[in-house]
């Protein structure tokens, strides 16, 4: 075998051990990259979401009254009880039953009058809104439960990080996207 062909080849291999050597030095300085996710729970809040509810009612109202003191249904009243107050008796006994006829007869017209406004009524629709809240959750981060170095911890972070949290060469996580 040729002799510079000899040294090249021992050379090679001292220099590929040497890299390996080095490799495996700078992996086994360097720590572990990832930290091992063990558990992720969301951390959730509730959001109300006001909105309007508006539906029409049926609406029994009372209908406009022209004559609010009865007026008319007292004098009409008075009217024929007096009439029939006249009709009875004779003499002064024929006064005094015209004008308790035409006191009952007014009393009695003034009830009726009332009666039939109170029973005066018209139907309408009404739209009526009221406010309600929507409720739903929101999800506001995640409590994240890990293994690194053989030692548990747990921290907050704004997404869910899957199965593996990045760590830097200092051995902290990489909680964000611009850390490195």
């Amino acid at each position: 075998m040729n002799k510079s062909l000899l040294v090249g080849a021992v050379l090679g291999a001292v220099g590929v051990t040497a890299g390996g050597a080095v490799a495996t030095y700078s992996l086994v300085n360097s720590g572990p990259e990832y930290a091992q996710v063990l558990a992720v729970e969301p951390v959730k809040t509730q959001i109300k979401t006001p909105r309007e509810v508006c539906k029409d009612v049926t609406v029994t109202r009372q209908a406009p009254v022209k004559d609010q003191h009865q007026i008319a249904g007292t004098v009409l009243g008075a009217v024929a009880g007096g009439l029939l107050g006249n009709q009875i008796g004779g003499g002064n006994g024929k006064k005094i039953a015209t004008v308790a006829g035409a006191v009952g007869g007014g009393y009695a017209g003034n009830k009726v009058q009332e009666g039939m406004q109170n029973r005066d009524t018209y139907t309408t629709t009404q739209t009526r809104c009221n406010t309600v809240n929507d409720i739903s959750d929101k999800v506001v981060g995640y409590d994240v439960r890990y293994s690194l170095d053989g030692k548990e911890g747990k921290v907050r972070m704004d997404r869910d990080p899957g199965n593996q949290i990045p760590v830097n060469k200092e051995g902290q996580l990489i909680l964000g996207q611009n850390e490195q």
